[in-house]
């Protein structure tokens, strides 16, 4: 059991959200690379699923402090900046691209988990890399590393809601 639920709907929960939350934040860089104005909704979906994906990540099993569990640290992190730079300081000056950057950061460690749990529970991808460290699992991470580098840097140059 975890929080109540049984630990294997509970890590059920766990995926859903995490899914719900990268669709929602590459809804929101699209909205960033098109320098529109936040959109709404998705934006609020993106942080609360992103949130709840880095707190639900924390009861699961095995417990201590380890790979995961630091970047779901570094996740809430970067989330806490990204409110901060949303809600405090409403994207202006600086902290338009603060928010950008943060925001990216945290959705694309959403996208780097992701790539790791598929690599461990897609049988025809475990093939390719059975232990995490082969040629095909890194290379994919490098690609991912740098579509969200460069989608970043795009996001952040072209978002101005000031100007929306």
């Amino acid at each position: 059991m975890t929080w109540g639920i049984p630990t294997h709907l509970f890590l059920q929960i766990h995926v859903a959200v995490s899914l719900i939350a990268l669709v929602a934040g590459l809804v929101v860089l699209y909205g960033l690379l098109s320098g529109r104005r936040l959109l709404g909704g998705w934006t609020e979906l993106f942080l609360v699923t992103i949130i709840l994906t880095s707190v639900t990540g924390f009861p699961l099993p095995p417990f201590g402090l380890d790979p995961p569990r630091m970047v779901g640290i570094l996740s809430l992190i970067l989330l806490a900046v990204t409110l901060a730079a949303l809600y405090v300081f409403r994207v202006s000056g600086p902290w338009r691209w603060i928010f950008v950057v943060a925001a990216m950061t945290a959705l694309y460690l959403d996208a780097f988990v992701g790539v790791i749990q598929a690599f461990a529970k897609i049988p025809f991808l475990h093939e390719l890399a059975p232990t995490g460290s082969e040629p095909p699992f890194l290379i994919v991470q490098v690609v991912v590393l740098v579509i969200f580098v460069v989608l970043g840097f795009l996001a952040a140059r072209r978002f101005h809601p000031a100007k929306a």
